[in-house]
């Protein structure tokens, strides 16, 4: 309330001081007219100047003087008629006072209802980042994030085939420990089963496994399995692991989107933006990340105070090559032979643009599905078995694909690549 009192009180103050101003009228002891006779007189004296100096006529000096003479007249008939108030109407001033005091008073309240904030103290810059330093050394590690934030595992129930081969994979790592490939497939699948934390264990193996030969998308990936476990929240070894995936490779994405989301958890919305501003120029429209990124880069940029407007999404990469199942369909009224050719051609177009931009999981089911009708058996095995580490974690697009797979005769599981899974 003390806020308040003070504020109405000056922004009244300073309305009144403009009112009293217009209501004196003049602050000068002088009339308006008074000026201007003075200017006029000096006029006449130099004319009188120009015609002793043969800069004017004598003729032309008499109808100058006639002019200034007669403005003159009038300027002393106004000084007579109004006074030292130059006439001006004090029914008019009393009104453009009173409009100013409101607009003055009101305008600054409401301005600051706007775009201040009522109840809050003062929060200076220096303060702001000595809150943000105590909220990073006060974060939880992992341990405490899941207990306070995280939630049971989301297990899915998969297919019987799927079931026995994760049986074998998870055997086979058990009796060769430090085996990477089996560890990698471990934990992409695991993750993608909803067991993040057996996924975890895995790829923490696998990191240590590997030591210095680690590369960011392995750093990357186990952060992403921390995160998720705490349910969103950036633990202190969450931001250890994105911080070594970004020492690796600045540029990796997922990293990036991430420390995007621990800068904005520990108040510091203006390197959140920044971070994720300079992704989504980097990233292609069909990113995975792209999404929440543009459901939450609006909102950093008003806490940080930046004026920004989200730019349109651009619309995806329209594939006019690869193969739908209405062109396939169509494609039975060919000759077997012009059929395959067909087909050939559009999977060749999707596959090339897959390599080079990536792609959605529906254009990857759509490749393992015109390779089965081709009879490609082996590159339809290798792109599932790529596209399930693409895709590792998404459940709706991994159980796409695995249909897609079933459809083309491919074992809908993944490849262990050990002896015992074979």
């Amino acid at each position: 309330m003390i806020f308040w009192t003070v504020a109405a009180a000056l922004a009244l103050g300073t309305g009144a001081l403009i009112a009293v101003t217009l209501l004196r009228g003049r602050a000068s002891a002088l009339p308006p007219a008074s000026y201007d006779l003075a200017f006029y007189r000096t006029q006449l004296r130099d004319v009188d100047k120009d015609v002793v100096r043969g800069v004017m006529t004598e003729s032309e000096a008499g109808r100058l003087r006639a002019e200034v003479s007669r403005r003159i007249l009038a300027a002393d008939a106004q000084m007579q008629a109004h006074g030292v108030d130059g006439g001006q109407p004090a029914r008019a001033g009393a009104v453009l006072a009173a409009l100013l005091v409101v607009v003055v008073a009101g305008g600054s309240i409401w301005g600051y209802l706007e775009l201040g904030a009522p109840g809050y103290g003062d929060l200076p810059r220096s303060a702001r980042l000595a809150a943000s330093d105590a909220e990073r050394a006060a974060r939880l590690d992992q341990e405490q994030a899941e207990a306070r934030f995280g939630i049971a595992d989301q297990t899915v129930v998969p297919p019987d085939d799927f079931t026995q081969l994760m049986t074998q994979l998870r055997d086979a790592v058990d009796t060769r420990p430090d085996d990477l490939r089996g560890l990698a497939l471990l934990a992409r699948n695991e993750a993608s089963l909803g067991n993040t934390g057996a996924a975890r264990a895995a790829q923490d193996r696998l990191i240590a496994v590997k030591g210095d030969a680690a590369t960011a998308a392995d750093h990357a990936f186990l952060s992403d399995l921390m995160i998720t476990a705490a349910g969103g929240y950036v633990s202190s070894e969450a931001e250890v692991s994105l911080r070594a995936a970004l020492s690796i490779n600045p540029g990796q994405s997922e990293a990036r989107y991430y420390l995007g989301v621990y800068y904005s958890q520990v108040d510091r919305p203006d390197a959140a933006f920044r971070t994720w501003e300079e992704l989504l120029q980097d990233s292609a429209p069909d990113a995975a990340w792209i999404t929440p990124l543009r459901a939450r880069i609006e909102d950093a940029a008003a806490r940080a105070g930046i004026n920004y407007t989200l730019p349109d999404a651009p619309r995806p990469i329209v594939d006019e090559v690869g193969p739908t199942a209405e062109q396939v369909e169509a494609a039975d009224g060919m000759s077997n032979e012009g059929r395959q050719e067909m087909i050939r051609g559009m999977v060749d177009g999707l596959l090339a643009r897959l390599a080079e931009n990536g792609g959605p999981p529906e254009d990857w089911a759509r490749l393992i599905g015109a390779l089965g009708v081709l009879g490609q058996t082996e590159r339809a095995q290798a792109i599932w078995g790529e596209a399930q580490g693409t895709f590792a974690g998404e459940l709706d697009a991994l159980a796409l694909l695995r249909d897609a797979a079933a459809r083309a005769g491919l074992a809908a599981g993944p490849q262990t690549g050990t002896e015992d899974a074979e």
